[in-house]
């Protein structure tokens, strides 16, 4: 989720990014995913043991060392409101450049010479994908008179008219004949604690297993350029390497904690089921590699997992289990 802090019509449009721990502003929940134009460096260097080691900080000793600067990244996708004035008529507009519908809650926090709208407008929309839609249209109380306006707003990408109907179960994200152990499913909720993860699943691979897509459906957002992992969520829950994939019926999956630079997919790629899109890894916040998978809705102004299926073997259903073997087929 985004939060955008009180605007006027005259003032710049400022993007402001909160902790993924999750904040309660305005009554929402607001929770927001790794940033994929990441950008610092990177120190690679010798263990004791002659084990690669790649940080962000260098070694307290004189051990040789390669500095690397680490690519920024594609641009990060924005929702943003703007204003015009057309023949005297105020135009609130909402832009969307995510590959994914978005709800926008818009409150107006001062009108100056302009007329305020009635109080059942809405004031909560969905932006379809890749679009732009027109909030308001004010008109000007005395045309002689400059006008502006005070408004903020919050954001999150999704429908929350869209339910969860897969027509089949869901592809276990790895290699087929592949098997890897669940290491926390529902109930058990050792790191999977909030709405967005009490359905999660994480399972247990080395560094570098390839990693299938599920489902077929739209990337919408990806983080590709955090090479780090560790238990300090102030600094590593924001650089975990993460894909977003909308699903045709507007849910959408999550494969976190991916490989370092691995992942095959950008925005507005359409992937196939059982397609190849990254490599597993042990970024972000995580006490060993692993791959976070999760099916998630929008509620609301509110992220919520959601309870699926794997495919098992001649098509039938696998729940997921804490302590089970998965299997791909």
């Amino acid at each position: 989720m985004r939060y955008e802090e009180p605007q006027t019509a005259g003032s710049a449009i400022r993007l402001v990014k909160l902790s993924l721990k999750g904040l309660l502003c305005a009554s929402f929940l607001l929770v927001i995913s790794g940033n994929s134009g990441f950008a610092e460096a990177l120190y690679k260097y010798r263990g004791p043991n002659g084990e690669w080691i790649y940080s962000d900080r260098a070694p307290e000793d004189e051990t040789p060392v390669e500095i690397r600067e680490l690519p920024k990244g594609m641009v990060d996708p924005k929702v943003t409101i703007y204003h015009e004035f057309v023949d005297d008529i105020f135009y609130l507009v909402a832009r969307n450049d995510f590959y994914v519908p978005v709800e926008v809650v818009l409150a107006l926090d001062s009108l100056d010479n302009l007329a305020y709208p009635p109080a059942e407008h809405d004031r909560r929309w969905v932006v379809p994908a890749r679009s732009q839609l027109t909030l308001f249209e004010l008109d000007k109380l005395d045309a002689d008179l400059p006008a502006d306006a005070g408004y903020r707003h919050v954001w999150l990408p999704g429908d929350p008219a869209a339910e969860h109907k897969p027509t089949e179960a869901y592809r276990a994200p790895f290699a087929v004949a592949g098997s890897y152990r669940i290491s926390q499913a529902f109930p058990l909720g050792i790191t999977h604690s909030t709405p967005e993860s009490y359905y999660a699943v994480d399972i247990m691979m080395p560094i570098g297993t390839d990693v299938y897509a599920a489902r077929a459906g739209t990337v919408f957002e990806v983080a590709s350029t955090n090479f780090r992992g560790g238990v300090d969520p102030e600094r590593d829950l924001p650089a975990a390497n993460m894909i977003r994939i909308l699903h045709d019926d507007g849910t959408y999956a999550v494969y976190a904690h991916l490989n370092w630079n691995t992942i095959r997919v950008q925005p507005g790629d359409q992937v196939e089921k059982g397609e190849y899109i990254a490599d597993s890894g042990n970024t972000g916040f995580t006490t060993g590699p692993h791959l976070h998978f999760a099916i998630i809705h929008n509620k609301g102004l509110r992220l919520e997992s959601i309870p699926f299926v794997f495919e098992g073997q001649n098509q039938s259903d696998v729940t997921p289990e804490t302590g089970k073997l998965l299997v791909a087929y």
